[in-house]
């Protein structure tokens, strides 16, 4: 059934007058839609504001280094200092305490040795991401 349906739901306007009964049914309907529309937008909402970039992976204290030939080896080395992706426009975005985790991970399971290219899914709040994952390319 469509929003609103008074099937199974007591009759709050038993003894209201009949003229105005429909009104009563109606406004309520009307609010049950409302109610059920408001969930929904929340609920989607949250889920559109994931974004993916795509950069290099570098640890926080290296990322003023040339990148391209940021080893894997330095990257694990300062995993104390954090994680972060540099975006082709120079950008630097900074990860959350469970991306830095995840990037650590990555990096430990890569094979490659520099060039960190990688692609990052996630929600930016403020200055920092809060990474959903990370995976190297």
């Amino acid at each position: 059934m469509a929003c609103g349906g008074l099937e199974g739901r007591p009759r709050l306007f038993a003894n209201a007058n009949p003229a105005r009964r429909g009104e009563a049914s109606a406004a309520y309907g009307i609010i049950a839609c409302m109610k059920r529309l408001a969930g929904l937008l929340t609920l989607f909402s949250s889920l559109a504001l994931a974004e993916t970039w795509n950069g290099t992976l570098v640890d926080v204290m290296c990322k003023n280094q040339d990148l391209a030939n940021h080893t894997t080896k330095c990257a694990i080395g300062c995993s104390k200092s954090g994680y972060g992706l540099v975006l082709a426009d120079g950008k630097f975005m900074k990860f959350d305490e469970a991306g830095n985790a995840k990037a650590l991970a990555a990096l430990k399971a890569t094979g490659k040795e520099k060039d960190l290219k990688a692609k990052v899914t996630g929600t930016l709040d403020g200055e920092t991401v809060q990474v959903e994952s990370v995976a190297l390319e």
